[in-house]
């Protein structure tokens, strides 16, 4: 959630339209951690559980199937619930991966299974994003929609690439090279396509 206020006080919240990787740059620009919401509390105790997100970017919370992401599926992750929010989070880091809106309600957030008090909020990583790309047959890699030349005799080829806020980082046979980002879209997929099928090559 985006919260407006004047002099401390809340005068609008809207529906956050931002991203992990947004919170992680701003806050590597100099933003700070947030202090309490300013949203009305019922019993200000927040609460976490810990899950396994299905095939589908779900999990099952008090008979609620809630979205977490489908980047998630088959990962283990922490939820912390909060009145207003669900904060998906990796339970050895405490890394913010997802925030959703909570449509439990008390009593359903009472009834949960494995339910203990909330730790630390969990905060966006400022660390640079590590994905995967396959190198395509004229040695390019695609990455936050910048194309990024690696050459011909990498085709074909897995790297490892690490993103940061003003750099592409590629990882090639224990050589490092390093790329200026020319854009500002997020990471939105961290695993290498798979290679074509030969039925599907025409």
């Amino acid at each position: 959630m985006i919260h407006l206020l004047i002099a401390g006080t809340r005068i609008k919240t809207v529906r956050s339209h931002l991203s992990v990787a947004d919170l992680g740059r701003r806050a590597a620009r100099g933003g700070r951690a947030a202090g309490p919401s300013p949203l009305p509390t019922g019993d200000g105790v927040a609460f976490e559980v810990d899950r396994v997100v299905n095939n589908s970017g779900l999990v099952g919370l008090g008979g609620h199937q809630v979205l977490a992401a489908e980047i998630l599926g088959g990962r283990q992750v922490g939820i912390r619930i909060d009145d207003e929010t669900l904060s998906f989070f990796d339970p050895a880091s405490r890394e913010l991966l997802r925030v959703r809106p909570n449509p439990l309600t008390g009593e359903e957030v009472r009834g949960l299974r494995g339910l203990r008090p909330a730790g630390p909020p969990p905060r966006p990583s400022v660390e640079p994003v590590r994905v995967q790309r396959r190198v395509s047959a004229v040695g390019t890699v695609m990455v936050c929609r910048q194309v990024v030349s690696l050459g011909r005799p990498y085709a074909g080829q897995t790297v490892t690439v690490h993103v940061s806020d003003t750099t592409i980082t590629v990882d090639l046979d224990g050589q490092i090279r390093v790329i200026r980002r020319t854009t500002d879209v997020p990471v939105r997929n961290v695993k290498a396509n798979k290679p074509p099928k030969v039925s599907d090559v025409v």
